[in-house]
């Protein structure tokens, strides 16, 4: 644990995962994992408590954690619909995202690997429907292929109020103002939620990419564009909004990227991520980003992104038009 967090605050796109198992009926032995900034521990199978009114069969109920807290215990053979883990040597999976403790229940938990997100490839749309799109990464290791889970779109499925959403009202550009902002978030849902906000609001024109690395290449290009033209880069754009979990390259990674750049480092980097947390929080600050937050409020990514822009680009990041740019 403390050399994973050597290498997030070094920004190096690197991390670790925690391999599980969940055992089919029949025999078949399936893999996947989790990030280990996400996981608070692991432990035996807990004596649960019923819950009232649970949405759906795979919330077994809820057991007593630590501290006195009280945490929902989801059984992933269930909504993975492999059939419910009844193994006496079953794990349970304790995490913290969101601001959200939650505890997962698997066959076995395997090891922790260390692995670049260069090696962690994007799901097809054949997985991702297959999964119910809770499947964020494939990685191959040695004879299997590991799975890596979108344990925030599974507690969202299974609880709504736990999912990413916008509250308060909507606030028009004033004065005709618009600015261009960059976003990368690998979560097709995360993406679209942000652009129809954007789109409503009016203030801000929003370019979206899949990952660090294409975020990357898109900086450099207009980085590249802006010395041909002997433009300042806040010219044409305005701000950039990361997710940290990301294949290819991760938002830290991304974030010190253009703090370290000469061109790019007056962009003010916001990280809006289901991971932040007292810890994550100085990491995000270590690799220069202007401001981290958690899932799931949309209104917060908006005022402070204004704010943001509004405090480091004052009026040159003034544009015109509007709507807004989906990458391809």
């Amino acid at each position: 644990m403390s050399q994973t967090n050597i290498l997030l605050e070094s920004g190096t796109n690197e991390l670790e995962i925690v391999e599980f198992f969940i055992d089919h009926p029949d025999g078949y032995r399936a893999h996947y994992g989790v990030n280990v900034a996400k996981v608070v521990e692991i432990i035996r199978r807990q004596p649960i408590t019923s819950m009232p009114e649970m949405r759906h069969s795979a919330i077994c109920g809820a057991f007593h954690h630590r501290n006195d807290r009280v945490v929902p215990l989801i059984d992933l053979g269930k909504f993975l619909e492999i059939g419910p883990i009844e193994s006496p040597d079953a794990k349970t999976i304790v995490t913290e995202f969101n601001n959200l403790f939650s505890a997962f229940l698997v066959s076995g938990v395997d090891r922790i690997h260390r692995l670049s997100w260069t090696e962690v490839e994007a799901p097809g749309n054949f997985l991702q429907n297959a999964s119910k799109s809770s499947v964020v990464g494939v990685v191959r290791l040695e004879n299997r292929v590991v799975f890596l889970l979108d344990l925030e779109a599974i507690v969202a499925e299974l609880e709504p109020s736990m999912a990413i959403r916008f509250e308060g009202s909507i606030s028009n550009a004033t004065e005709g103002r618009i600015y261009n902002i960059l976003h990368a978030d690998d979560s097709h849902s995360i993406r679209q939620l942000v652009l129809d906000l954007f789109k409503k609001e009016g203030r801000f024109q929003v370019r979206q990419v899949e990952n660090g690395q294409k975020a990357w290449d898109f900086l450099c290009s207009l980085r590249t564009k802006c010395e041909e033209e002997g433009k300042d880069i806040t010219e044409y754009l305005q701000g950039v909004i990361s997710d940290i979990e990301m294949p290819f390259m991760d938002g830290l990674n991304l974030c010190r990227r253009i703090k370290e750049d000469p061109v790019l480092k007056k962009l003010p980097v916001a990280i809006f991520s289901s991971m932040i947390n007292e810890p994550l929080a100085k990491k995000c600050e270590s690799v220069g980003a202007d401001a981290q937050f958690a899932k799931p409020d949309l209104r917060i990514l908006s005022d402070r992104m204004l704010q943001l822009i509004l405090g480091d680009a004052g009026d040159a990041g003034r544009t015109g038009g509007g709507g807004s740019e989906q990458a391809a």
